[in-house]
């Protein structure tokens, strides 16, 4: 379950694309940091044969994968 405010996982990424960041490459940099434990989600995984658009680390779904906005922030921090 997530609450109200917590973002799909694409939604994170589109606050993190800049003129050197891409959409996708934003995905890439968020699903990894799930993978590594260093950026806490609520999230769900494709099965291979239900996958859709560009594949992101461990099948995560960015379209049905949550991040709470504090959790993005306290990342982006420790990131930078």
């Amino acid at each position: 379950m997530h609450s109200n405010t917590a973002l799909t996982l694409q939604e994170a990424a589109k606050r993190l694309v800049t003129g050197l960041v891409s959409e996708h490459d934003a995905e890439v940099m968020l699903a990894h940091a799930i993978e590594h434990g260093e950026l806490r989600a609520n999230v769900k995984r494709w099965a291979t044969e239900q996958w859709e658009g560009k594949q992101l680390p461990g099948n995560i779904n960015r379209l049905e994968t949550y991040i709470e906005p504090g959790d993005l922030a306290a990342w982006q921090q420790a990131s930078t």
